[in-house]
């Protein structure tokens, strides 16, 4: 490390492109601040929010109603990221190639707040990006993300911890300059918005809102999206969303909206709801059945753990059973043939393997006397609780009233579908 005359290290250099940005930043806020609720109508958030609607229709066909108010919540939440404790990521993902999902993408760019838009940032870009503009970040919009996350891409830990920690205030990341000899802190926080083929890594899934795209069916049409022609008109409507959004920063720092959903999911959806409130009219129902619906479709679409897989299925295989000794329940688990455990690890889940997998969930087997003599074994109690707190509550036959292990659609056991027909 260097020293000046005074034998004192030099202090880091100020980044002079930071300063400027800081500047920049202060000066939007310094023109928001110059309007307040009283310079706008009070139905100007409604229709404002309306306009974004009607735009994203013109561009793009969303799978449904719930996806459309998702992404118009979104888009008007990230002119507001200095009022929330957490910063919703949207993941817009498609089975297959032109289904829409670059179109949305490029329209979302033209209405958040401070678009960055790349197809293949490294981290440090970004870290770099959101330090640069710490107090209003901007919005990451990462499209072919499937590249950065996908199985051939390999792992990308640093990029996906990043997105992960930018989801909650306060979560900075720690790099030290070689070249100054110190270490720095780097904020991560910021709307961000991935699109790609094909799911997310699971613990982005788990900290957005899923659109779920799907290709044009025959008789659907969009007008073409031309930025040069269509920019102008999308940019005047970014402009007039973040001058009412702006306005109102105090009101949304401090709303306390009520959820109809809790944990991470209540996190995410949070600002969303507290701008549809904030612009009342249908928005607040509208936000909240969207919130409802499109977590409940993400959950039940969610890959879930190996472990998690198996207190499902023990829990079926057990039926109304007190305990069962360990050779049975393998021999249920086993039968089921879309379960993995016939194959599992080439050979089949084995009395061992089945321990190891439970052992997470302090699940243990116990010597057990049942009518047959004595024999290893599970008890239905040892399971209760993880089932309690992993597993969602088993659908239920409407017939025979009892858990069904899987659901396609009927709420009926195979062998009752009979007694409905009659």
């Amino acid at each position: 490390m260097s020293t000046d005359q005074t034998g004192q290290p030099d202090q880091p250099t100020p980044d002079p492109e930071e300063t400027n940005m800081d500047t920049e930043t202060s000066t939007d806020q310094g023109q928001n601040a110059a309007l307040t609720p009283a310079d706008f109508d009070a139905d100007a958030g409604e229709l404002l929010l309306n306009e974004v609607r009607e735009a994203l229709a013109r561009y793009v066909i969303l799978p449904d109603e719930h996806s459309a108010t998702g992404v118009v919540l979104w888009i008007a939440a990230t002119h507001a990221v200095p009022a929330w404790a957490h910063a919703a990521r949207l993941v817009i993902r498609a089975p297959e190639k032109r289904c829409g999902k670059s179109r949305l993408l490029d329209v979302t760019e033209a209405m958040c707040h401070d678009p960055l838009l790349t197809v293949n940032a490294s981290p440090s870009a970004v870290y770099r990006s959101i330090a640069m503009k710490q107090k209003n970040p901007p919005t990451i919009l990462l499209d072919e993300a499937d590249t950065v996350f996908g199985p051939k891409a390999g792992e990308n830990e640093d990029l996906r911890g990043l997105l992960n920690a930018g989801h909650q205030r306060n979560r900075p990341a720690h790099r030290y300059n070689a070249q100054g000899g110190y270490v720095e802190k780097l904020d991560t926080f910021a709307m961000a918005a991935l699109a790609g083929i094909g799911a997310m890594p699971d613990t982005i899934e788990d900290r957005a809102v899923v659109i779920r795209m799907r290709r044009r069916a025959p008789g659907e049409s969009v007008a073409p999206y031309r930025v040069r022609r269509d920019g102008p008109a999308l940019d005047s409507l970014r402009q007039r969303l973040n001058q009412w959004v702006g306005a109102h920063l105090d009101h949304l720092g401090t709303a306390m909206p009520d959820m109809p959903v809790e944990d991470r999911a209540a996190d995410t959806w949070e600002p969303l709801i507290a701008i549809a409130d904030l612009a009342g009219g249908p928005w607040p129902d509208l936000a909240r059945e969207a919130c409802v619906t499109l977590t409940e479709t993400r959950d039940a679409n969610a890959q879930t753990t190996l472990q998690t897989r198996l207190l499902t299925d023990c829990r079926a295989a057990f039926g109304e059973s007190e305990a069962l000794p360990t050779a049975v329940l393998l021999e249920r688990l086993k039968a089921d043939i879309e379960a993995p455990w016939a194959t599992y690890q080439n050979n089949g889940l084995t009395a061992m393997k089945l321990g190891f997998l439970l052992r997470d969930f302090d699940i243990r087997s116990d010597t057990i006397r049942f009518d047959t003599g004595q024999a290893k074994g599970y008890q239905r109690a040892a399971f209760a609780d993880a089932w309690a707190r992993y597993c969602a509550t088993p659908a239920t036959c409407v017939v025979c009233r009892q858990p069904m292990a899987h659901d396609d659609g009927t709420h009926t056991h195979p062998m009752c579908a009979p007694e409905v027909n009659r």
